[in-house]
């Protein structure tokens, strides 16, 4: 990882380049991570800075989650002119529809009654997928035992997202990696800016170029050029990245 003034560096120079997407995950990165995930909501400054980047012609928001599109909004309180991927980039044109759904309603089906059997656990059915959840399972050995036993009864069609105390199974390939190559190619966008924290925001740091500007929020390995530390400094980074766009 680089250090910070060489992340300002990147920041200055990047500010100036039209179109600019500046895309962000919404968990882990504008609001904290909560045991209950309608109780995340974003983090103070979250909603200027990211109205006053949206604000500057040529520049689009996008924020990009996990969470699907209308749960984001809801869960979010954020309103402007931003762009909405939800559930790791299959919501990119609205949501999953016949036969997918059918198969997404099914995995949930087999699984309900496997997550029901351990204290805390809790399964999510979301717009292209199905999601366990075990961060309230306080026995975390049955905890990884749990998100071990729902990947043996997924089968090989399914698209595995793994995450902080939890898995997702998607009907769907799409990733936010090639949510973000889509964004810039509708976008015509001539640099990116992508905030993530998670495993399956390493997709979007990869799928963008060597000099677009790429932030882990937080500890573990990554492909992002930089890395802040908490959520202060992501808000704060957007709230440089605004102060210099002109």
């Amino acid at each position: 990882m680089t250090s910070s003034p060489a992340l300002d560096d990147a920041v200055a120079a990047i500010a100036g380049r039209r179109p600019l997407l500046v895309a962000s995950d919404y968990d882990g990165v504008l609001a904290r991570l909560r045991d209950d995930p309608a109780a995340a909501v974003p983090e103070p400054g979250v909603a200027e800075v990211l109205a006053r980047l949206a604000a500057v012609e040529g520049v689009t928001v996008a924020l990009v989650s996990g969470r699907g599109a209308d749960d984001l909004r809801r869960t979010s309180g954020l309103s402007g002119p931003f762009r909405w991927i939800g559930s790791h980039g299959a919501e990119y044109d609205g949501p999953l529809v016949g036969e997918l759904a059918g198969r997404r309603d099914e995995l949930a089906r087999r699984l309900e009654p496997l997550v029901a059997g351990t204290p805390g656990a809790r399964l999510e059915v979301k717009p292209v997928g199905v999601a366990v959840h075990v961060r309230q399972v306080a026995d975390r050995e049955r905890a990884a035992a749990l998100l071990a036993e729902a990947r043996q009864h997924a089968d090989s069609s399914l698209t595995m997202k793994p995450g902080k105390d939890v898995l997702e199974m998607a009907v769907t390939d799409a990733d936010k990696g090639s949510a973000l190559r889509r964004l810039v190619v509708d976008l015509g966008a001539a640099a990116a800016v992508y905030l993530g924290d998670d495993v399956t925001d390493e997709d979007g740091f990869r799928a963008l170029g060597p000099d677009d500007v790429t932030v882990k929020v937080g500890a573990g390995d990554t492909a992002a050029r930089f890395r802040v530390a908490g959520l202060a400094d992501a808000v704060a980074l957007l709230g440089k990245l605004a102060d210099r766009l002109v």
